[in-house]
């Protein structure tokens, strides 16, 4: 797994490439989505994310994905579940303090974001902190909804 996420992170381009492909397309349905009710494709969308991203990224499922934000690279992967950029024990070597076997995620972060068009401004754009109410549920059908409100 950990192996499939660093390559994830040297990808980064092409797979941020395709997920907006694919973000247009899940918002292109989204009257779809509405007639058949969010709440009703919530498990099998939130199931498929899970295989999809959980091979790719490691993904933990926790309902506000950042991956464009951060290289591709899940900051929920960091021990300490940092998400606005490494603490100060990354070794260096560009090792996790805590899992000195692994890359910092954030090392990895900063150089999937170079990859990716306008990812080290992204980067640099402050996280919210995690909802731990959204824990297991779809982001991407999260992003539609947001995507599709009508302005406030």
């Amino acid at each position: 797994m950990y192996a499939l996420r660093r390559w994830s992170v040297r990808h980064a381009r092409g797979l941020n490439w395709f997920y907006l492909r694919l973000e247009r397309l899940l918002v292109f349905c989204s009257p779809l989505w509405r007639l058949i009710g969010y709440q009703r494709i919530e498990r099998p969308v939130a199931a498929v994310e899970r295989v999809v991203k959980g091979a790719l990224f490691d993904c933990k499922m926790c309902g506000q994905c950042v991956l464009s934000a951060t290289g591709m690279s899940c900051p929920m992967n960091c021990p300490k579940q940092l998400r606005n950029g490494p603490c100060g024990g990354v070794r260096d070597n560009g090792n996790c303090e805590v899992r000195p076997e692994m890359r910092c995620v954030w090392v990895e972060a900063v150089a999937g974001a170079a990859r990716i068009p306008g990812g080290s401004e992204a980067i640099s754009i402050g996280q919210p902190p995690v909802d731990r109410r959204l824990q297991g549920r779809s982001s991407w059908l999260r992003v539609v909804q947001e995507k599709t409100a009508p302005p406030p």
